[in-house]
């Protein structure tokens, strides 16, 4: 009926069926499917990394809009994460972030009054331009090391601010992440809270299971006891992998 064979009629469902397009149900027939939208940002959070750096990757031009600092008191929240007192003083950043013309993320940082920041316009430039103050602490030479990420669930409103920044149109499911920046062993230098609109962010988490600590092979005239036993005050202790 429609001038097609059938073996390129096969071929062509056999492609919808693997992007997720049409669903073929044995017994039930053929259904429209649901294709998966990429995200914005979809990097597994292991890796350490601005978001600016991710975008390049991924031909995105990010900017800023919304953009407010202040020096003000950070607040019990941020206050307890970065070990300062509510009532201390310190560099706060709100914006809304765009990517590739659309708004994916609400962000709001606030930054160790130990660290001394560019200048404002100069800070406000690069934030403007789609800099995330990971970029500014690098390029300021702060010894970043690592930061510890916690994963919120979050429900989005049109009537809300953060909801009318991202276009929400109806109520709907995003993604917050809060962090903490350190630098050195243990110096805790930024906090942020970064609430993701529906395809902002993909986040995948690697997950390994530890190592079994390996059998001994008992050798001639081993007495099954680990060298040092119990004078050397090592035996029945397990050695577990240093943490990562």
């Amino acid at each position: 009926m429609l001038g097609v064979s059938r073996g390129t009629l096969r071929s062509a469902l056999q492609r919808l069926e693997e992007s997720g397009e049409i669903v073929r149900r044995q017994g039930s027939g053929t259904f429209v499917g649901r294709v998966a939208v990429p995200a914005a940002f979809g990097e597994r959070l292991e890796r350490l990394e601005p978001y600016s750096s991710v975008a390049r990757r991924r031909g995105l031009t990010l900017t800023s809009v919304d953009l407010k600092l202040e020096h003000r008191a950070v607040g019990g929240e941020a206050g307890e994460a970065l070990g300062l007192e509510p009532t201390a003083k310190a560099t706060t950043v709100s914006r809304t972030l765009v990517a590739g013309g659309a708004p994916v993320a609400v962000m709001f940082d606030v930054v160790h009054p130990d660290i001394v920041l560019p200048v404002e316009d100069r800070l406000r430039a690069a934030l403007e331009q789609g800099q995330m103050v990971l970029d500014v602490l690098i390029e300021l030479g702060v010894p970043v090391t690592f930061a510890r990420t916690r994963v919120i669930p979050a429900l989005l409103t049109p009537r809300e601010r953060a909801g009318k920044q991202l276009g929400i149109r109806r109520t709907t499911a995003g993604l917050e992440l809060e962090e903490l920046i350190f630098a050195g062993r243990d110096d805790r230098v930024a906090y942020s809270r970064d609430l993701f609109a529906p395809g902002g962010i993909d986040v995948m988490v690697m997950r390994s299971l530890d190592s079994p600590r390996p059998a001994r092979i008992a050798g001639k005239g081993d007495t099954g006891v680990e060298r040092g036993g119990a004078n050397g005050g090592r035996a029945g202790r397990s050695r577990r992998p240093a943490a990562r």
